[in-house]
């Protein structure tokens, strides 16, 4: 058996696929709940205000392999004492088999539509393990994400 034979032929489909997923991984998780215990009886009170702040990145990594980083961050507030502050880096690193044309799109849509999954899960987890009802995020429109950011650019960072 060879080397090929254990991570797949390099004549796979895989390989002809226009993304594929290297790894994922945690890079940055950080949870703090600065006025538990006090703010855990309140919330069973009061209903939490949860603001959640989204952000994708991309870098390269190899020729044709980018790391693609989902930033999430989440605040818990009840009433005016914070609830809990949750901060998660969550990463992948893909290979793209696209047009040089596509790249920022699939790097700044479909790669973070991948990884959003795996991300909202350990949001969930992690809110629930420092004692409040887990988050629950709804869907994100990276589509929509991307072209608000290519709508606020300046006009000579646009035709970089």
């Amino acid at each position: 058996m060879t080397q090929d034979d254990v991570n797949g032929s390099t004549d796979t489909a895989e390989n002809n696929s226009p993304i594929i997923i290297n790894a994922q991984y945690i890079k940055d998780l950080s949870f703090e709940a600065p006025t538990a215990p006090g703010i855990l009886t309140n919330i069973q009170q009061t209903s939490p205000d949860i603001h959640i702040d989204v952000d994708v990145g991309a870098n390269d990594f190899q020729p044709n392999i980018y790391e693609v980083v989902l930033t999430l961050n989440a605040r818990c507030t009840v009433g005016d004492e914070v609830g809990f502050i949750l901060e998660l880096q969550y990463a992948g690193l893909f290979t793209l088999n696209v047009e040089e044309e596509m790249k920022a799109p699939v790097l700044m849509i479909e790669c973070p539509r991948l990884l959003f999954p795996f991300a909202r899960k350990i949001l969930a987890e992690t809110s629930r393990e420092g004692g409040f009802p887990p988050i629950m995020i709804s869907p994100i429109d990276f589509a929509g994400l991307y072209q608000s950011h290519l709508n606020n650019k300046s006009p000579d960072q646009k035709e970089e």
